[in-house]
């Protein structure tokens, strides 16, 4: 099973914090894990408001797919995981600056999590290659 399997790793997005992959390849799928809004160069969060962290978050999943050889513009599915739900309108509005083509992702979103590193907001991504 693992032939079918390969990891995507980029310098442009932060390490994995764990035992985990930044993203997986596999049948015709990329699929990244979650992300923060953290910023690479400083390996600190980018900002202390939601929309901030999403957008870096976003930036963070877009580079990944880019190391995968396909785009954000592919992403067909997403969860977004929010410290607070009233956050939701000012993460997505940063979402909407991103997914701005005919076909939008299928997406979850849902509040009252505890996220690593203090974040306020996490995002995972399914693009097709």
């Amino acid at each position: 099973m693992s032939e079918k399997m390969e990891a995507v790793a980029t310098s442009e997005a932060p390490a994995a914090l764990g035992a985990y992959s930044q993203a997986v390849k596999a049948n015709g799928f990329v699929f990244v894990s979650g992300q923060l809004g953290i910023d690479p160069a400083t390996g600190e969060l980018a900002g202390e408001t939601a929309g901030e962290q999403a957008a870096q978050a976003l930036k963070n999943i877009k580079h990944i797919l880019d190391a995968a050889g396909t785009g954000i513009e592919h992403v067909c599915r997403a969860t977004i995981y929010l410290k607070n739900v009233e956050d939701f309108k000012e993460v997505d509005a940063r979402y909407a600056e991103v997914f701005i083509g005919s076909v939008k992702p299928a997406r979850c979103a849902f509040g009252g999590n505890d996220i690593p590193k203090g974040a306020l907001v996490e995002i995972d991504a399914i693009a097709v290659l």
